[in-house]
């Protein structure tokens, strides 16, 4: 039984790292439907290896036909039992792409899925972790497990005029309901990671001159808090603490500790890091993706003595 668990994890490992590749292949046409095929791989491999050591190893076989393994829907809905947890969800959604991909593709569903691929990727590596004690971040480097979108990526009337009528409708419904399924779920279901862009025509925004005729202006950042800045301070919290598990180090972050950090690196005087809402007489904080990155990586910088250094250093 463990050497057929340790041959499931080993191709779960593989077909997870091919996905990661197919990710991040910008020239790769239809990624999001080669991201789905080996990513529902990765995920059947490690739930049946999970359940093998669980359940035992019939678990993963139907009964009327033992020589045939169940599916993955069928894994998922052994595993995660919940119907309406926002990572069953997820995978369930990308599973029916999955099985859609075999017979109709379109380069548009890169847009409307990458959001849930971001929190599947993420799904991912926390259940490793917490079934099998694997870390991926020690297998690929942390920094290909993320992508950026671009916003407004589907416009309903390029598409209609782009595709038949019948393929128009399939693409603008599944972007309004997999839209309406984010709004309705936390990021465990889907993960927005945004470049917003913008280009500066004003005098005062700083200019790169190439000639002296041709200018440059500087690239700057505009920010919708809605979308930017979404998380308060439990979910940011949260996030925080499940990477602190995933990475293994032992460290139970509260809201004194949150508050430590943001009193020594200024976080809430950085608008790329914080966004004040000045409605009533006290005003309220909400916080970017890049505000739990930031900590986490001061944290594994030097987890055991991160916070008594932060306040001494605040008392001095």
């Amino acid at each position: 039984m463990d050497r057929m668990i340790t041959k499931l994890l080993y191709k779960s490992k593989e077909a997870f790292m091919t996905a990661i590749e197919i990710y991040n292949k910008p020239t790769l046409h239809y990624r999001a439907e080669g991201f789905s095929f080996f990513i529902c791989n990765s995920w059947e491999l490690m739930l049946k290896a999970y359940m093998i050591h669980k359940l035992g190893e019939d678990s993963i076989y139907y009964e009327n036909n033992p020589n045939r393994t169940i599916t993955l829907k069928r894994c998922i809905s052994i595993v995660f039992a919940n119907e309406t947890s926002p990572l069953r969800l997820n995978l369930e959604k990308i599973l029916e792409l999955r099985n859609m991909s075999t017979i109709f593709v379109t380069e548009e569903y890169e847009f409307i899925y990458l959001p849930l691929f971001q929190s599947c990727i993420f799904n991912f590596i926390e259940k490793m972790k917490d079934f099998h004690d694997i870390d991926m971040t020690k297998i690929i480097p942390p920094n290909l497990f993320t992508r950026t979108l671009n916003i407004n990526s589907i416009n309903a009337n390029e598409v209609k005029a782009k595709y038949p009528q019948e393929i128009a409708n399939k693409i603008i419904n599944a972007n309004n309901y997999i839209s309406t399924l984010t709004s309705q779920n936390n990021h465990t279901f889907a993960t927005n990671i945004e470049n917003y862009n913008h280009i500066a025509n004003t005098k005062d925004k700083s200019i790169l001159s190439i000639n002296n005729e041709d200018r440059i202006k500087i690239i700057k950042e505009l920010k919708d808090p809605n979308n930017t800045h979404k998380y308060n301070m439990r979910s940011c919290n949260n996030e925080i603490n499940k990477r602190l598990k995933s990475l293994g180090i032992n460290l139970k972050f509260n809201r004194y500790h949150f508050e430590l950090f943001c009193e020594y690196y200024r976080i809430k005087e950085n608008p790329k890091l914080c966004f004040i809402y000045k409605i009533n007489s006290s005003p309220n904080y909400s916080y970017s993706i890049k505000t739990i990155d930031f900590i986490v990586d001061e944290i594994k910088k030097d987890p055991k003595n991160i916070i008594e250094s932060l306040r001494e250093n605040l008392k001095k």
